[in-house]
């Protein structure tokens, strides 16, 4: 028996123009790639007998379900974006798409960029702009104290530079 959960929370729909271009690439590697090399093979494990007991078989079953869940998820997904092309007029606060560079409370200096949720990359320093850091960066100046509550403490960081190329 299975446990209900509710439904995760909703993540916003704005994406970078880079990070639409992603998702598409993605789904077209999909479709082009991934799922014509499966389709066949799991053809050729289907016709070698008993079902039940063939692991290919099951394998390949597995493995076409995950393509096609997720080719399904990002058809959808791309069809509720909100592609975010354009800077914001007032370019002295913190807007989705920016670059930010804070000063922690140890005096080092952190590099982020808010983006859509299907654009983080913690490598790149890409935040999704659900996430608790951005919102309290949200419509922030240059030289701004920011406080954020995380879940194991609270953080503070100073605003040093925001741009947006």
């Amino acid at each position: 028996m299975a446990r209900w959960r509710p439904p995760p929370e909703k993540s916003s729909p704005y994406i970078t123009p880079q990070g639409e271009e992603a998702l598409k690439k993605e789904l077209k590697g999909l479709w082009r790639l991934r799922r014509r090399d499966v389709v066949p093979a799991l053809s050729a494990a289907a016709a070698e007998g008993d079902r039940s007991e063939n692991a290919e078989y099951i394998y390949r079953k597995k493995q076409l379900g995950e393509i096609d869940r997720r080719i399904r998820y990002l058809s959808k997904r791309l069809d509720d974006v909100e592609v975010i092309d354009r800077t914001p007029p007032n370019q002295d606060r913190i807007f989705f798409g920016a670059f930010i560079s804070l000063e922690n409370g140890e005096g080092a200096v952190v590099n982020y960029r808010i983006v859509g949720a299907d654009e983080i990359d913690p490598v790149r320093g890409y935040i999704s702009v659900d996430s608790p850091l951005a919102r309290a960066l949200l419509n922030k100046c240059v030289d701004d104290e920011v406080t954020v509550v995380l879940p194991a403490s609270t953080a503070t960081f100073q605003v040093l530079k925001i741009t947006y190329s």
